[in-house]
């Protein structure tokens, strides 16, 4: 604690007085066009690892960066979504998962949580389309590419949940906003975002229109397990018998046919 309140006055000392211009204009307004969706974890900084300043990302952070899909749940995670399509113009939507992620750990092994972390094991019920869509089509991984692979496709999951707000439909359909999938790797500063025209996780250029949207984000495993990693997966082959699952109506067809798919 003493640590933190050496760090507040040295912002209001160092970082604030050389910036009082640019808090002034904050203090009238906010304009952000991005929305940042992120996992909870102290080790994911968003404004360090994108050098953004104040002012320039709306944040919604969580365990596991989960958007549950419209209508599932009553969170806080929907209304900020909406505010920030709606109220304050979010050109894009980036949701980025990250190396190591223990909420994709807990995910992998959701029935030990219910009487250590029960709100936790709720919680995990909206990355419920992930952990299927892992044990229909991934079965003979395990260990860390089986982390990996939970990773990337969960980020994918959420960027399939977020196409079930109206708000975001509407927005997308008049090219209005652009959904973005982003990895980020601890131990090596890299992010890779998912290119959808590719179906494969690459680094990004700020040339280069890179976006997880309009077409169906999906990944699958490799021939070699060697070569797991995510800017080397690939896409699954399409599917075109699915059928919608009772227990989780919200789910997209797009994300029946991946859970299903195997």
């Amino acid at each position: 604690m003493k640590k933190l309140l050496k760090g507040l006055r040295e912002f209001q000392s160092t970082y604030f007085s050389t910036h009082r211009e640019l808090f002034e204009e904050l203090s009238h307004g906010q304009k952000p066009r991005i929305l940042f969706v992120t996992c909870s974890d102290s080790r994911v900084v968003p404004n360090l690892i994108t050098n953004a300043q104040a002012g320039e990302l709306f944040v919604i952070r969580n365990a596991g960066n989960i958007i549950p899909p419209f209508g599932a749940a009553n969170g806080g995670e929907g209304a900020a979504v909406e505010y920030a399509v709606q109220a304050l113009g979010i050109e894009h939507i980036i949701v980025c998962g990250h190396s190591h992620c223990g909420a994709m750990k807990g995910l992998l092994k959701r029935s030990s949580l219910e009487d250590e972390m029960p709100l936790v094991y709720e919680w995990l019920k909206h990355a419920e389309a992930t952990r299927r869509l892992l044990k229909e089509n991934y079965s003979t991984l395990e260990g860390e590419p089986l982390l990996d692979v939970a990773i990337a496709e969960n980020v994918l999951t959420q960027i399939d949940n977020l196409r079930t707000y109206p708000v975001v439909h509407a927005k997308l359909h008049q090219r209005k906003l652009h959904l973005h999938a982003w990895v980020y790797h601890i131990e090596t500063g890299e992010v890779l975002e998912y290119d959808a025209m590719r179906h494969a996780f690459v680094t990004p250029d700020e040339n280069t229109n890179v976006e997880a949207s309009p077409m169906q984000c999906v990944l699958s495993l490799p021939d070699s397990i060697d070569d797991l990693s995510p800017h080397k997966l690939h896409q699954l082959e399409a599917v075109e018998d699915y059928r919608k699952d009772p227990e989780m109506p919200w789910l997209s067809s797009e994300q029946t046919a991946r859970i299903y798919g195997g």
